[in-house]
C-alpha cells in the first residue's frame, strides 16, 4: 500500500541524538532514549542527559480521554506528565489539557489540526485519516528503536504505514467475552449456540464493530490481508448469506439481547444478563459487581452453515501522537514516549486497568497471572483481525451499522437474506461521499 505523507515528521537517531523535521525546529532528543534506559548506570547517564539539555520554556497542549484525567483514577495523565516534567529541569513546561478519547481523535484533530493538541491519544484505526490531514508525525530515531524493540511485531504493524512508525503503541485494543461464572462454565463459553442454551447473552449487534465478526468468521475478507485497498470488502456470496441466516436465528433467540445504550454491562450486573462482549475498559464496573463470579474469554465459535466458525474481532491499537504542528518537537516527542513507555504503562494499568503492550511488562508476574491481560492479548493473538486502516475502510462503518439494525428491527428475513445480504455488500463497497 503507497501513502502519501503530508507535513510527515523524520527522527534519525546520530550518537544518541535524534532530529525532528517538519515539525518546527529540529532539537535534542537524548529524552527518548534516556526513557528507554532502565539499569542503575543508564539512569545516571539518563540524568546527566537531562541535565545537559537545551533551555526551553513552552507550554505542552495533551489530549487524553475524561477517564485518564479523572481523579477516579488518581488523575494519570496529568500525574504522569508532570513527573515528566520533574525528569527534564531544563524545560520549563506548562501543561494544558483537554479531553479527546482516542476514538475520538481522528474526527477532532483533523478538524482543525494547527489549534489541536501538541500530544494526543489515537486509536490506530484512524492513522489513515490523521496521516492524510497532516495531523500526525512520522517518528525515527531512537524513538522508533524503543517502540520496535518494546512491542511484538504485530502491535508495531499496527502503527506502521508505507515503513513509517507514527505513535507509541500503549495498549491493545481488542474486544472479548465477559461471562457469568453461574450460568457457563468454561466449556460452555467456547460455543455461542451452546451459552444461548442456558442463558442470556448480550451482543452490540447493531455496532458496526462488531458484526463483521460473524462475516469473518465464514470466510468474509476485508481489503485481501486488511492492508490491499483496492480489494475491496466481500461479506457477499454464498457464505456472506450464510452468515446472515444465522444472525436472523439470533436475533429471533429468546436469549439474545442487542447491546445498546448500555444494556448489556447493566444485566450484567443485576444479573438479567449471564455473558456479553466488550473491551477492558468495561473491567472495573464488571468486577465490582461481580467479583469472583467474573469470567473472561476469547472469543467463541458460531455454528454458522452447519459448521462451527471462530468468531474474530476487530483488533489494533492504541498510541501516543505529536502533531507536526508542536513549537518544540524534541519535547513533544520525549513526553508521547514518555506516556507509552514501559512505567507509564504499569501506572496506566494500575490505574485503569489498560492492559499493556511493552514487551517486558508483559512478563511481569502481576501483568502475567492477570485474566484480564490473558484474555485480551489471547483474543488479539488467536481470535482477532487487526483492523484495517487503508482509505477505504470509511466506507465500511455507517452500512455495517445500518445493515445491524435492520437485522436488529427484523427487516432482514431467511426469505429476502440473500438480496439483503447482497445490498449490504454492494453498500460496504461504494465510496463514501465527499
Amino acid at each position: 500500500m503507497r501513502v502519501k505523507r503530508f507535513a510527515a515528521v523524520a527522527l534519525a537517531g546520530v550518537m544518541g541524538m535524534s532530529m525532528l523535521a517538519g515539525c518546527g525546529d529540529s532539537g535534542k532528543d537524548e529524552s527518548t532514549t534516556a526513557a528507554a534506559k532502565s539499569d542503575a548506570s543508564e539512569a545516571t547517564d539518563a540524568t546527566e542527559a537531562a541535565s545537559e539539555e537545551e533551555a526551553i520554556k513552552t507550554t505542552l497542549t495533551v489530549w487524553g480521554p475524561a477517564e485518564d484525567q479523572s481523579p477516579d483514577y488518581g488523575e494519570w495523565l496529568q500525574t504522569t506528565c508532570e513527573a515528566f516534567k520533574k525528569e527534564h529541569p531544563n524545560w520549563d513546561i506548562t501543561f494544558e489539557y483537554g479531553t479527546c478519547s482516542e476514538g475520538d481523535a481522528g474526527k477532532t484533530v483533523t478538524q482543525d489540526v494547527s489549534a489541536s493538541a501538541d500530544v494526543y491519544m489515537f486509536a490506530n484505526d484512524q492513522l489513515q485519516t490523521l496521516i492524510d490531514a497532516g495531523a500526525i508525525s512520522e517518528l525515527g530515531g531512537s524513538t522508533a528503536d524503543y517502540v520496535k524493540s518494546t512491542n511484538s511485531q504485530a502491535i508495531v504493524d499496527s502503527i506502521t504505514v508505507d515503513g513509517g512508525i507514527y505513535g507509541v503503541p500503549f495498549t491493545t485494543n481488542t474486544w472479548f467475552m465477559y461471562y457469568n461464572k453461574k450460568t457457563f462454565t468454561e466449556d460452555d463459553v467456547k460455543s455461542l449456540d451452546t451459552m444461548l442454551e442456558k442463558g442470556k447473552v448480550s451482543f452490540p449487534l447493531s455496532n458496526s464493530w462488531y458484526i463483521a465478526a460473524f462475516y469473518l468468521a465464514n470466510g468474509g475478507t476485508l481489503f485481501g490481508d486488511g492492508t490491499d485497498n483496492d480489494a475491496g470488502i466481500n461479506f457477499g456470496g454464498d457464505n456472506g448469506k450464510a452468515v446472515t441466516d444465522y444472525l436472523v436465528d439470533l436475533v429471533n433467540n429468546k436469549n439474545f439481547v442487542n447491546d445498546e445504550s448500555g444494556v448489556g454491562i447493566s444485566g450484567m450486573t443485576d444479573g438479567s444478563i449471564s455473558a456479553m462482549f466488550s473491551g477492558s475498559w468495561d473491567y472495573a464496573a464488571l468486577h465490582d459487581a461481580l467479583g469472583d463470579d467474573l469470567g473472561i474469554a476469547v472469543m467463541p465459535t458460531a455454528k454458522i452453515g452447519g459448521a462451527d466458525k471462530q468468531l474474530l474481532s476487530f483488533a489494533g491499537s492504541k498510541a501516543i501522537a505529536v502533531n507536526p504542528n508542536c513549537e518544540y518537537p524534541q519535547v513533544a516527542v520525549a513526553l508521547a514516549l514518555y506516556l507509552g513507555n514501559e512505567a507509564s504503562q504499569e501506572s496506566h494499568y494500575t490505574a485503569r486497568n489498560i492492559v499493556p503492550c511493552n514487551t517486558s511488562l508483559l512478563e511481569s508476574d502481576a501483568v502475567k497471572g492477570d485474566a484480564l491481560v490473558t484474555a485480551q492479548n489471547a483474543t488479539f493473538d488467536t481470535t482477532a483481525f487487526i483492523q484495517p486502516f487503508v482509505p477505504k475502510m470509511s466506507n465500511y462503518w455507517t452500512p455495517a451499522e445500518n445493515f445491524g439494525k435492520s437485522l436488529v428491527n427484523g427487516e432482514v428475513t431467511h426469505d429476502n437474506a440473500a438480496d439483503m445480504t447482497e445490498s449490504f455488500n454492494t453498500s460496504l463497497n461504494t465510496d463514501v461521499a465527499q
